[in-house]
């Protein structure tokens, strides 16, 4: 008996045949050595906020090849932004009741009627935010992105004025007030330190009025 039947012969090496068995079992043993080294983490999944942001960019670039005539984004300015924003009403599922309409003013109609809806201020505003980040992070100068033009931020007030009126919706700009008892500090501070620390008191304030009213604006365009 042939002392080699039992067992599979070797391959020829002139043949060009691989081996049957090498090739599989030097990848199943280095398998295990091809997982993620320990303490390491698989990136985390974008945020709701991120994922929505995309979402708008994408949408927004289509808009701009379905124009017509196309449009580029470098030629795009704050009233193509405003089209766009127009564009987007007829998929808005707010009532914005019209000036002859019986319920005009009224937060809670006692009966349908006929007015359009559009999109609510506040989708608009956070949409706008969401497309001004995404311009820059795309690429775009902060001086040149058309979604912080002037144009476009009148036309945001005109949408939140309207609609507060047409449904009757209060809307009042919030104040800072100061308290009674942070000016008795501030009177007592600058009697006892006088003039020299009058003029840098009066800095130091401008410049906390100007933070904050940077949060204030940053926080409207970004909700």
């Amino acid at each position: 008996m042939d002392s080699t039947s039992g067992r599979a012969s070797a391959p020829d090496p002139n043949s060009g045949e691989p081996g049957p068995s090498a090739g599989s079992s030097s990848v199943s043993a280095s398998l295990p050595q091809q997982q993620q080294p320990e303490g390491s983490s698989p990136p985390a999944p974008p945020s709701r906020y991120e994922s929505q942001k995309r979402r708008d960019w994408n949408t927004f670039l289509q808009y701009l090849k379905n124009h017509k005539p196309p449009l580029t984004l470098a030629r795009c300015s704050g009233a193509h932004v405003i089209e766009f924003l127009k564009y987007l009403d007829q998929f808005g599922k707010t009532k914005v009741h019209i000036t002859g309409c019986p319920y005009f003013g009224h937060q809670n109609p006692p009966a349908p009627c006929s007015c359009p809806l559009k999109q609510a201020w506040g989708s608009l505003d956070a949409l706008i935010g969401r497309l001004r980040a995404a311009y820059e992070e795309n690429g775009g100068r902060p001086e040149s992105n058309p979604f912080g033009a002037r144009a476009v931020r009148i036309y945001l007030r005109e949408v939140r004025e309207g609609q507060a009126k047409a449904r009757g919706i209060p809307y009042e700009k919030k104040k800072r007030k100061r308290s009674n008892v942070a000016v008795a500090a501030v009177n007592v501070s600058v009697e006892g330190a006088g003039g020299g620390s009058t003029s840098g008191g009066g800095e130091g304030s401008g410049d906390a009025d100007s933070s904050a009213a940077a949060s204030s604006a940053a926080a409207t365009t970004t909700v």
